[in-house]
């Protein structure tokens, strides 16, 4: 039997799977929209997925750290290990640094993001201009590395799925026989 990642594990991890993916592609989408009051509203959606997924990835640390992921099969190697723990690391580093960075961004631009268009959020830097374009740029670079980073994960899960057959896969996988 495979030793799966808690449901709540796997719950947190195929939510936020999700949320990326529309977050990355409405981000990409508002970038083409001429200004108008649906691209505001666009931007707005933009800010509220992002600081959702800011706040899933703290949920996400504080319950890896109260529960131990299965181990890694003992056929890999030093390095292989080495290299799936510095991509979670990557990842959670990103899903906590893009949401700041647009946060940041928002603030020294001027533009305060407000939660769901009810929690109005503090400015964390005071406005300037071209910090804020800097940051753009900031904001930019990390959602092209966290593409990167996804696809290298996807593409290593997959790789252990159909090549090594040591079933890393299923342990993220709901099924629907009995769990542990």
């Amino acid at each position: 039997m495979t030793i799966r990642y808690t449901r709540t594990a796997r719950s947190l991890h195929w939510l936020m799977a999700l949320l990326l993916t529309g977050l990355v592609g409405l981000g990409f989408y508002m970038q083409t929209m001429p200004l108008s009051p649906t691209k505001l509203q666009v931007y707005s959606w933009h800010k509220w997925l992002g600081i959702t997924i800011f706040l899933l990835a703290v949920i996400r640390l504080a319950w890896r750290a109260g529960h131990k992921p299965p181990a890694l099969p003992d056929h890999m190697g030093s390095f292989e290990r080495l290299a799936a723990h510095g991509g979670h690391v990557a990842l959670y580093l990103l899903m906590l640094g893009i949401p700041l960075s647009g946060w940041l961004m928002s603030s020294a631009m001027g533009f305060q993001t407000v939660w769901f268009g009810v929690l109005p959020l503090p400015d964390l830097l005071a406005r300037d201009r071209e910090l804020g374009k800097s940051l753009v740029q900031v904001h930019a670079t990390l959602n092209i590395a966290l593409i990167v980073m996804v696809v290298l994960h996807i593409l290593a899960a997959l790789k252990h799925q159909f090549i090594d057959k040591d079933q890393i896969l299923s342990r993220m996988m709901f099924t629907s026989s009995k769990e542990k």
